[in-house]
């Protein structure tokens, strides 16, 4: 910290030239992120609620107010009625409470949790820091997991099994429904991560069933400030019975609600602020006319990429995630970098990883499937 004060604009010029570093890759030609531009009524509304405080929402009922009809809109979107949750920093802290509620409910010693080989990192930290197992199910053919593999891992001191709706490498749906047979032969919760797709499947009109409309769904996670819209943090937990909730529960005696049920203490009311405004503003017209635009450049690269001598689809997109196999995916990935596209290789498979986001246009599109031809 310097000493003295220092001019406004010159702090100002500072962070400019900081924030000129994070524009090496022009955003449309970004295909690496499950981010992409909040709309701008949702950057206002971020700015109105910044200063907001969720932590504390005796002093904030306008933000706490807000809050819940993003809840509420969630839940809804995603067939949940009367369920309970809250407005988190996104799909990490999601997965952590979803995790840590499972665990609080449970009576069993030294709990296991199964989860795909293709979940996301978060379950490690969540892990890491409840001390729980993970065991992680084995995946099928088109890289969604394996239920019958699921349930050969299932122990007595199993607890819960993880499902992903989008994931991370693939994009792909895990089956949901299958999962909820074995969840309830065995009387195990089952949590869906839909941080990705929980903004893209409801809007599918082929989607596969992967919400509260299975009965045996007990905790979900969806991300806003992915495919919704929203700023960045903002992510969402939702929870079919006010009990679980009710198990992270921390006393506040010295603020203005007498306990908490989130993992920060602080935290600012605008990211649910900056949802209800994208969700408002879009409705569900808006955002499945987002989704078919999405999808329809997906259809596009992955049929480019079809015509292209030497490479294939690992599977055919379910969600806007194009995988693509190569001889040398890391060496073609950084070709590609060389001619200013971002793009990164997943591991399940090691294949070319490409995010179709909103910010991706018909023509980036167009204009990738041209030098890909021409590295390949």
């Amino acid at each position: 910290m310097h000493r003295r004060r220092t001019d406004e604009e010159e702090v100002l010029k500072q962070l400019r030239k900081a924030r000129e570093r994070d524009s090496s890759y022009r955003s449309d030609r970004v295909l690496s992120s499950m981010c992409t531009h909040p709309l701008p009524v949702a950057a206002e509304a971020h700015r109105l609620f910044m200063g907001t405080n969720l932590g504390d929402p005796g002093l904030f009922p306008g933000a706490a107010e807000v809050e819940s009809k993003v809840v509420a809109e969630l839940s809804r979107l995603l067939n949940l009625e009367g369920g309970a949750g809250y407005v988190t920093t996104g799909g990490t802290e999601s997965n952590v409470q979803a995790l840590r509620a499972i665990r609080n409910v449970s009576d069993v010693e030294d709990p296991e949790i199964v989860v795909p080989r293709s979940a996301h990192f978060s379950f490690d930290k969540a892990a890491d820091m409840l001390g729980v197992r993970l065991r992680r199910a084995p995946l099928g053919g088109d890289y969604a997991v394996d239920p019958s593999g699921a349930e050969d891992l299932v122990n007595d001191r199993t607890v819960a099994l993880v499902a992903v709706a989008g994931t991370t490498e693939t994009g792909q749906v895990d089956p949901v429904d299958e999962l909820a047979e074995v969840a309830e032969e065995h009387c195990l919760l089952l949590h869906v991560d839909a941080a990705f797709g929980g903004f893209v499947l409801p809007f599918l009109d082929d989607a596969p069933e992967f919400d509260f409309s299975i009965d045996a769904v007990d905790t979900m996670t969806v991300d806003p400030h992915k495919m919704g819209f929203s700023t960045i943090p903002s992510g969402s937990l939702l929870l079919r019975e006010e009990e679980l909730l009710d198990s992270l529960a921390t006393a506040t005696p010295y603020l203005t609600s007498d306990e908490q049920h989130s993992l920060t203490g602080t935290r600012t009311g605008a990211g649910a602020a900056s949802a209800y405004a994208a969700m408002t503003r879009l409705g569900r017209e808006g955002y499945r006319e987002e989704v078919e635009r999405c999808m329809g450049n997906a259809e596009t690269l992955a049929r480019g990429v079809g015509e292209v001598p030497g490479l294939g689809l690992s599977l055919e997109p379910v969600t806007n995630v194009v995988s693509v196999t190569a001889d040398e995916p890391h060496r073609l990935a950084a070709k590609l970098e060389e001619r200013g596209w971002s793009v990164s290789v997943s591991s399940l498979p090691e294949a070319l990883r490409l995010v179709v986001m909103p910010h991706v246009t018909r023509e980036t599109v167009e204009q990738f499937l041209d030098d890909l031809e021409d590295l390949a």
